[in-house]
């Protein structure tokens, strides 16, 4: 019997084991055919993300303001909305947990940035579940869709003097310059704020919450940002005015591109290179709109006060503060100036500072021009700045005394009321120069006026039908 048992075990090695290799194969040949169309197939895709979310270079919640809504970093390629698509081509390949060395060879590599935004575009129109039409877009999306694929527009104006229009007799570095957006025939804003809040040279600073540092001060630069005049909106060409204005005052950073709302984020990208070669020592910028008060001898006090703290000057490259949004939603109206479609881009936004007035530091306006290579311009100037903010894992600081959206109910009619602020929007050329002889008039009765502090609200959320022009 056990002779029988050996005899047959032989015969069904012998017969199964040719079998079993032969299946094997067959499986070997077909992974590998499969694997080999697949790549043949869909080359622009090898860049995008499997898993339905990822986090690029960051964490998911902001321990200084509220949580980064996760669908900000979503895998969007099934809501076919193009700036998502084109910036997840992008955040992918600089991704450090889905491709870690692969991040951080491209991390050496700066020419890598501009050739990544190139090819993106590419990348996403080839991609199947893809529809995008352009010409379905409202004409001032499609206009920006092309300004998306260009920044090295030459400068037409620049300041006579390096970073910006500065006083006499410096004697040390500039503790802050004002970069404010302004557009080529808003002539008398930009003269309110030279002959106001705005003003080149040594500013003494005040009091601020029982700080003592009235005789305390700083050197205060500035610079007018612009494009060249919409033509197709209508007015007398002011661009030989310009010239002449540059020429006087030295103040005026004028770039060859349409100066219109969606171009404002070209001028962030190009203000950040041109600060990055040209301001080398400036200590903090405060960007803002031309049609904003600013108080500047408490705003020079406060950012010395902050320059004294440990836990600030430890972190200064990553220092901005302003009128914070978080999670605002995009703009669906589509008669309003900030409207986004839904083809162009789905989601939240992340937390950023209102763009009508924020500082941030030197240190972070170099990182925010590196970061800026690899993030792909979006229409809403502050929004593409959290963006890039984000990428760096940096997070704006909310501050009471900034005030986008005016005084709560009548809490403006007090005699002392703009002495409790920093910087408030939506000021005519008029009301500045009567505000700031108000505030010299007033400054000794509010003297020790504290400046607006309030209880943060968490997870506040503001609809960008809102959004400060």
């Amino acid at each position: 019997m056990a002779r029988c048992y050996f005899r047959w075990h032989r015969v069904l090695i012998c017969v199964c084991t040719p079998c079993i290799f032969l299946a094997l194969l067959f499986v070997y040949v077909g992974l590998t055919v499969c694997m080999s169309m697949r790549s043949m197939a869909a080359p622009a895709t090898e860049i995008m993300p499997k898993s339905p979310h990822f986090v690029a270079n960051g964490i998911l919640r902001n321990k200084s303001f509220a949580p980064l809504p996760k669908t900000f970093w979503e895998n969007q390629r099934h809501k076919k909305a193009f700036w998502n698509q084109l910036q997840l081509v992008v955040d992918h390949q600089f991704n450090p947990i889905l491709q870690p060395q692969k991040a951080k060879r491209s991390m050496k590599n700066s020419s890598f940035d501009d050739f990544l935004l190139k090819k993106s575009f590419s990348a996403v129109r080839s991609f199947d579940n893809v529809r995008y039409n352009v010409e379905e877009l409202p004409e001032r999306v499609q206009d920006f869709t092309r300004y998306m694929q260009r920044r090295d527009y030459p400068v037409l104006l620049q300041p006579g003097g390096e970073c910006g229009a500065q006083g006499k007799d410096e004697q040390e570095p500039p503790l802050l310059l004002f970069a404010i957006k302004t557009t080529p025939d808003n002539f008398n804003n930009r003269q309110a704020i030279r002959q106001t809040w705005g003003q080149a040279g040594w500013v003494a600073g005040q009091k601020i919450n029982g700080s003592g540092r009235d005789n305390g001060g700083a050197y205060v630069r500035r610079v007018f940002l612009l494009g060249k005049q919409n033509t197709k909106e209508p007015g007398v060409d002011v661009s030989e005015l310009l010239k002449l204005e540059s020429n006087f005052y030295g103040d005026i950073l004028q770039w060859d591109f349409e100066d219109t709302f969606f171009n404002l984020t070209l001028k962030d990208v190009l203000f950040w290179s041109w600060f990055s070669h040209s301001c080398k020592q400036t200590h903090f910028v405060f960007k803002g709109d031309d049609d904003i008060f600013v108080n500047t001898p408490k705003l020079i006090t406060y950012l010395q006060i902050q320059m004294e703290k440990p836990h600030v000057k430890k972190n200064m490259h990553n220092f901005m503060f302003g009128d914070v949004i978080g999670a605002a939603s995009p703009n669906r109206v589509n008669i309003s100036k900030y409207f986004i479609p839904h083809s162009f881009y789905k989601g939240l936004y992340p937390a950023y500072a209102g763009g009508g007035g924020l500082v941030y530091s030197g240190q972070l306006t170099r990182r925010l021009h590196l970061i800026s290579k690899r993030v792909h311009l979006f229409p809403i100037d502050d929004v593409y700045v959290g963006m890039c903010m984000v990428r760096l894992n940096a997070f704006p600081t909310h501050n009471h005394a900034f005030l986008m959206f005016d005084f709560p109910k009548n809490e403006g009619k007090d005699p002392c009321s703009y002495h409790t602020i920093l910087v408030i929007h939506k000021r005519s050329p008029n009301q500045v120069v009567k505000l700031w002889a108000d505030l010299k008039h007033t400054q000794p009765q509010c003297r020790d006026v504290a400046l607006r502090v309030e209880e943060k609200k968490k997870n506040k959320i503001i609809s960008s039908t809102l959004l400060p022009t």
